[in-house]
């Protein structure tokens, strides 16, 4: 097995167990560089190239950082070391970008350019689905459709109405700690609503929702103030659930919490990089 059917693997295998990570690709080289293009490396959250080599000292700090915003806003970025000369030739300075390409200065003596490719690989996002009644199922079934990992969270005797879940828990106790952005939905249908919406409302979530009438929802609500839900906690509740789509049937009803869940969630990386795009031109 040659090194790059390796690290082939090593990806692989840190995919499947959904831990985050940057895949950094040399994809062009011209002149005198350490690295050729198609070399690669895992980069972790914390900095540390895990396996993999891409060169020297020359590219690692501009790899790293893009490796570090790549993670951070789920956005995949285009690193072009390059020597001072030729930076100058273009008009740009090391830490600007132009046309998708950000710039890097390459100090070292053998003045070569390398363009690098920085993807994110994360955890795909998880909706979290509390209770079994008919739109929970349907939320489901149509969130694991459009590429969501699925958790479903309901009594053991209420586990059957799911066909299929990437993970499943018996009840409502939520892990505190999460890798990928997770978005809940309690849809308990007058079956453990205030248990569900208290374990939905104590751990970190992108989105928060409740499927119910809008003054059923504040009837939960001031219960679970008398209950010691702090204000702060039930102000991120959404509920109703889901866009306005005058939406009556069970899937109707999926479709509108789910098309909100994916608008939540493309909005987060629109912000995240308008706030990069920001950071550079300063």
């Amino acid at each position: 097995m040659n090194r790059s059917t390796d690290i082939l693997d090593i990806i692989a295998t840190r995919k499947s167990t959904g831990e985050p990570f940057a895949l950094a690709t040399v994809v062009r080289t011209v002149a005198a560089t350490a690295a050729k293009a198609g070399a690669k490396a895992v980069i972790l959250p914390d900095g540390t190239i895990s396996e993999g080599w891409i060169g020297g000292g020359c590219a690692r700090a501009a790899v790293l950082k893009a490796a570090k915003d790549a993670l951070g806003d789920g956005r995949s970025r285009l690193v072009s070391v390059q020597p001072p000369d030729l930076l100058a030739d273009r008009g740009v300075v090391a830490g600007d970008e132009q046309d998708g390409v950000h710039f890097a200065k390459n100090m070292c003596p053998s003045e070569g350019t390398m363009d690098i490719f920085v993807e994110p690989v994360l955890p795909r996002p998880q909706v979290v689905v509390c209770g079994s009644s008919p739109v929970a199922v349907a939320i489901a079934d149509l969130a694991k459709r459009v590429g969501f990992s699925v958790t479903v969270c309901a009594p053991a005797a209420e586990q059957s109405a799911f066909a299929e879940a990437d993970r499943r828990i018996v009840g409502y106790a939520l892990p505190v700690e999460q890798a990928s952005a997770r978005y809940v939905v309690v849809s308990t249908q007058g079956r453990g609503d205030e248990a569900a919406l208290t374990a939905a409302l104590a751990v970190a979530a992108e989105y928060v929702a409740f499927v119910g009438s809008r003054k059923k929802a504040e009837a939960l609500k001031a219960k679970l103030v008398g209950c010691g839900v702090l204000g702060e906690s039930l102000a991120k509740l959404k509920a109703p659930a889901g866009l306005d789509l005058g939406a009556i049937t069970p899937d109707e009803i999926a479709i509108s919490i789910v098309a909100e869940i994916v608008a939540v969630r493309r909005s987060k990386h629109s912000r995240g990089m308008a706030q990069l795009s920001a950071a550079v031109g300063q």
